[in-house]
């Protein structure tokens, strides 16, 4: 039997106490995609821009922090951590979706594409209110 993890990056909109990483982030966005992780994954992770990758029910303090303003040698710096965590958690020729933006997946695509994974982006170059339709499409479809 086929099982996919999937992987969805963090946003800026944060509960202001610590909690579950699941229930940490609180933007439409990401609602969305943990509720598609949720339901079409056998299993998901965050990838937080401080905590590297995240257990949904790891309790995290809030913290404001993204890729998107990092330099280039403090995202190679996460990288090797959340690289480090894949090897881990990835084994090779395994099924993984992403659900993160272009940042977060500039080294964790490749990569598993060297460890022969196959490798769903399923709202890649889709602007955010498209995205947040694609998601409420899937999540109407599931609900059915």
């Amino acid at each position: 039997m086929t099982q996919w993890t999937a992987f969805v990056s963090c946003t800026k909109a944060k509960r202001a106490v610590p909690c579950a990483a699941r229930d940490l982030y609180i933007s439409p966005l990401f609602r969305g995609l943990r509720e598609y992780a949720e339901s079409s994954a056998d299993r998901w992770f965050i990838l937080s821009a401080k905590y590297g990758i995240l257990g949904p029910e790891e309790i995290v303090e809030p913290y404001d922090r993204t890729l998107n303003k990092m330099s280039k040698a403090e995202r190679l710096a996460w990288w090797s951590d959340v690289k480090r965590d894949l090897i881990r958690i990835v084994p090779e020729r395994s099924q993984v979706m992403l659900l993160a933006g272009s940042r977060y997946r500039e080294n964790i695509e490749p990569f598993l594409r060297r460890l022969n994974c196959e490798v769903e982006i399923p709202l890649e170059g889709l602007t955010l209110g498209r995205q947040l339709a694609w998601l409420k499409a899937a999540h109407d479809a599931h609900s059915r």
